[in-house]
């Protein structure tokens, strides 16, 4: 009964959030590069014309302050008493480079791309007019940042370490989101760590602190109203605003928010075998029936290396994943006469 309940429990959180029809020609099946690749094709050209300019009258809506619709959230700030510096929310009007005005900051910093994005007029267009990457903030918060790499940290933003930047605890998940886009979209002229600091995920070039942070700052109403506007007035979307989950899938790490039921914990249909809890932290357990009798799995992390492979001598068919590291894994499942693979996520 208690397996039952968790899986219908599951079920139900699926079905909270649905895909976006702008996917529709993605094969949202891949994993690793192949689905990066995927995603790099479908956001990598933006097919309405807009330049510098135009991310000034943008932020106004994708930055609008859902409790002030006269205001904009101002990136890395966190309390609107004292301080303009670190006030969080600001009038729209007060747009400008002067004392408690906010201008446009680029989150992946424009000189730390590879080669820089050079000058930021508003006749200028590409990448560095790119909407997904330029927030509103203080202008003094704005120079406080500079070009500072991020790092991790904690609480409110400011410096960490030896001259780098901590975006604070409110907005590392926007920002990590940020930078998967940029690297998705320009490839090594925005390679994660250009922007920022620490160890690699696996043998990719993803930084382990943006997949913490996506995983541990999900995505709130405020960030979703960022790709509803800038499909129409720009021609793309941040995927991993759209379902953080996709990170995970392309770098592994920590398991991020699946939005769109990718995970999958139904019962796999063109057999009916049945393999809960999905997303697991210890014992996996799989259902077959005699037309598909499972003997044996192997299991592997998304560069293709095998991490569990074994027979299966009982009637009750379990997988034990409580010594391995969280990410996604492939479960290939094997009978007599066939084989099928299911996206596992171990948390």
């Amino acid at each position: 009964m208690k397996k039952i309940f968790t899986l219908s429990i599951l079920l139900s959180l699926q079905s909270l959030f649905a895909q976006q029809p702008y996917y529709n020609d993605v094969d949202l099946t891949l994993t690793g590069q192949d689905l990066y690749f995927a995603l790099q094709q479908k956001i990598e050209n933006a097919s309405i014309s807009f330049n510098y300019g135009d991310t000034r009258d943008a932020m106004k809506i994708t930055d609008e302050d859902p409790a002030n619709n006269s205001n904009v959230l101002l990136l890395y700030g966190h309390n609107d008493n004292g301080s303009c510096t670190l006030h969080r929310s600001r009038d729209k009007d007060d747009f400008g480079g002067q004392n408690c005005e906010y201008n446009r900051e680029h989150t992946f910093a424009r000189s730390n791309a590879n080669p820089p994005m050079g000058d930021a007029n508003n006749n200028a267009t590409g990448i560095v007019a790119d909407p997904h990457n330029i927030r509103p903030t203080d202008q003094q918060m704005n120079n406080n940042r500079g070009s500072k790499k991020f790092a991790s940290g904690s609480g409110v933003a400011g410096n960490v370490g030896s001259g780098n930047w901590y975006p604070g605890d409110e907005w590392k998940g926007d920002v990590a989101r940020m930078m998967m886009y940029m690297y998705t979209r320009y490839g090594d002229r925005c390679k994660p760590t250009l922007n920022g600091v620490g160890p690699l995920q696996g043998t990719t070039d993803m930084l382990q602190v943006y997949l913490q942070w996506n995983a541990e700052d999900p995505v709130n109403d405020f960030e979703d109203q960022r790709n509803p506007h800038l499909e129409i007035v720009y021609g793309n979307r941040n995927p991993f605003i759209d379902n953080p989950y996709l990170a995970t899938l392309i770098w592994g790490g920590p398991v991020a928010e699946d939005r769109w039921g990718l995970i999958g914990i139904e019962n796999i249909e063109a057999e009916n075998i049945a393999v809960y809890p999905n997303p697991t932290s210890e014992i996996l357990w799989i259902t077959d029936n005699t037309t598909f009798s499972v003997e044996s799995y192997s299991v592997y992390d998304l560069t293709g290396r095998k991490v569990l492979q074994n027979s299966f001598n009982a009637s009750e068919k379990t997988i034990d994943f409580s010594t391995i590291e969280s990410g996604i894994y492939l479960l290939e499942l094997v009978s007599s006469t066939k084989r099928i693979t299911k996206k596992i996520a171990v948390q």
